[in-house]
């Protein structure tokens, strides 16, 4: 790699440290240079170069892949391109290797992965102290997997100032967010902002998680100083709002760091959150060493020490019913995973074995017998 793309201005606020460096001196023959995806619309991604920003196209290896979660560049992603002679775009030869992946169950696949964002170090979760208040469920759903994609999990509450109880809607978001960072935020008041952004150093990159009308555009607004995000009004009384965020974006930060804006996200699945769903519910991963039985569900077996402390007082009941829907959510797909993984394999055996008597019909000297 050319020693004036490793230590370019443009590619250190894009996120560029030793790590991706290092991953870079991985690929190729020296003759790419790195890049990372600002924003992807309709495939195409959007990518930031040590020149600035350019479309690029995708290599058809991995267009041909595109199936496959780990060959389709998402926003985050560092990628290796490539500049053809005579070619108007520059191509993405190769996607590095990713960490902090944010996935969920792609919705349109009753067993595929759909990764969101890369390469994150912290995920914002956020939510609206205004009309209803928090919703716990959704909030430990989204820690689930806000842990499972290996970033650090931060919960912010925006709108301060539109809510009259703020103390017990925190109350409510740390017990939901068990052990994790609780940040009231108020773009009208400026209250959390630098909290928010404390958590955002040079070369780290960010990413925003919540429903539509939340306030997380506004929130990299303040953050910024400016209006280099869309926002739009939300509906009094339920705080709901247009998906005024409609891709993905990463943003950069004035003084270092890197930010990625999400549009509201209605499907949530999980995929994957074996780890994520025990990151996220310490309090009852702690209990449950103490139950009489290794493999207790927590249902209804005798001595077991998470039902004992529910029973105390000592662990909500709310807490418990969502770490056994999001438990079953997970073993159910997994089970489809499986059988997927079975039906695929027995095709793949009848295919072998219909060639193996394709051959041995149509070969002359094995004909008749």
């Amino acid at each position: 790699m050319s020693e004036h793309l490793t230590g370019n201005d443009e590619l250190v606020r894009l996120g560029y440290t030793d790590r991706e460096r290092a991953l870079f001196g991985e690929v190729g023959d020296g003759s790419f240079e790195p890049a990372r995806v600002i924003r992807v619309d309709r495939g195409m991604p959007l990518v930031g170069t040590a020149n600035g920003a350019e479309r690029a196209e995708p290599a058809t290896h991995l267009v041909k892949s595109a199936g496959d979660a780990l060959s389709r560049a998402v926003v985050g992603d560092w990628v290796a391109l490539a500049r053809p002679e005579g070619h108007e775009m520059p191509i993405i030869e190769a996607i590095l290797a990713r960490h902090g992946a944010f996935s969920r169950k792609d919705p349109g696949e009753e067993t595929g992965e759909q990764v969101i964002i890369a390469n994150i170090d912290v995920v914002f979760v956020v939510q609206s102290l205004s009309g209803g208040g928090i919703n716990q469920r959704r909030l430990e759903r989204e820690l689930v997997m806000a842990w499972e994609s290996g970033a650090i999990p931060v919960v912010v509450l925006t709108k301060a100032d539109l809510c009259d109880d703020v103390e017990s809607q925190r109350a409510l978001a740390e017990e939901a967010a068990f052990g994790v960072d609780v940040i009231v935020e108020s773009a009208v008041t400026g209250e959390g902002i630098e909290d928010v952004r404390a958590h955002v150093p040079s070369g780290a990159t960010a990413a925003l998680l919540g429903a539509s009308g939340v306030g997380k555009s506004t929130l990299i607004n303040r953050i910024i100083g400016e209006e280099v995000l869309d926002t739009a009004e939300v509906r009094t009384g339920d705080d709901k709002g247009r998906h005024t965020t409609v891709a993905r974006e990463l943003v950069t930060l004035p003084g270092g760091g890197v930010i990625i804006d999400t549009p509201g996200m209605r499907g949530l699945g999980l995929w994957d959150a074996s780890e994520g769903l025990e990151a996220a519910f310490p309090d009852i991963e702690e209990l449950a060493v103490k139950c009489r039985f290794r493999d207790c569900t927590h249902v209804s077996e005798p001595g077991c020490a998470v039902l004992a402390a529910v029973e105390a007082g000592e662990l909500p009941a709310r807490r418990l019913e969502s770490y056994h829907r999001l438990t079953a959510e997970l073993a159910e797909l997994s089970r489809r995973r499986d059988e997927k993984a079975w039906a695929e394999k027995e095709q793949t055996n009848k295919s072998i074995a219909k060639a193996v008597k394709r051959f041995y019909r149509d070969e002359p000297k094995y004909r008749g017998r």
